[in-house]
């Protein structure tokens, strides 16, 4: 997971109402392939692109010694009884991920995953409602933290992603998402992945603020 947002650089528009991002980045998983493709539906001012998920072949796998059944060259029937189903059936509308089924998805993934956890000895999770992302806010006395886990899916080998939520950035840094998720989400498809640079530009404000000397007025702002 890569921290994104104000929280992680120190600063908040409301110190009080902090949200901790981190981008989670998925890779399909064997026997399939994401491909993205630039949306050009919506009015958001951020491009949005849709993942295609296209079934593989791993016959070769199979061949080297690995326990994996090809989606594409054996039989409904075997794959059923051997192997779980593939991402085009449960995590796709049409050939393309969806961002609210993966947001379930990934929501019992925590849910369970936070149970085996030392740290849910000592803290309270309580989830919120929302169905692009997963969030939570974690209480321990008068502690309390509100995260928000994005999921994206990489462009090629570049630090630019494709997200299940508009970033903080291009909301104006404004709604944080305590009730549930804003208005403008309503308005992006199930499939629309909007894009972002938040990871690129926390790796730039690194590199620049590493070649300023330590009392510069740049290395603050930075």
């Amino acid at each position: 997971a890569i921290g994104v947002g104000s929280a992680f650089e120190g600063w908040s528009p409301r110190e009080q109402d902090a949200v901790y991002r981190v981008l989670v980045p998925l890779n399909p998983p064997p026997g399939h392939a994401f491909h993205l493709e630039l949306n050009g539906a919506g009015q958001m001012a951020a491009r949005t692109f849709c993942v295609r998920v296209e079934l593989v072949c791993t016959c070769k796998r199979e061949q080297l010694g690995e326990k994996l059944l090809c989606f594409l060259h054996h039989s409904e029937e075997e794959l059923r009884q051997k192997q779980k189903r593939s991402l085009l059936e449960t995590l796709c509308t049409g050939s393309y991920l969806d961002v609210e089924k993966t947001s379930r998805w990934f929501y019992q993934l925590v849910r369970c995953s936070w149970l085996h956890l030392p740290q849910s000895y000592s803290w309270h999770m309580v989830f919120q409602p929302c169905s692009r992302s997963c969030q939570f806010r974690l209480t321990q006395g008068k502690k309390s933290l509100l995260v928000e886990m994005l999921f994206g899916v990489r462009h090629g080998d570049s630090d630019i992603f494709v997200v299940s939520q508009p970033t903080e950035a291009q909301k104006g840094g404004s709604s944080i998402f305590v009730s549930g998720q804003p208005a403008e989400a309503d308005l992006i498809s199930s499939t629309a992945w909007p894009e972002t640079y938040a990871v690129a530009e926390a790796k730039f404000f690194r590199h620049f603020a590493r070649q300023v000397p330590c009392e510069s007025l740049h290395l603050k702002c930075l």
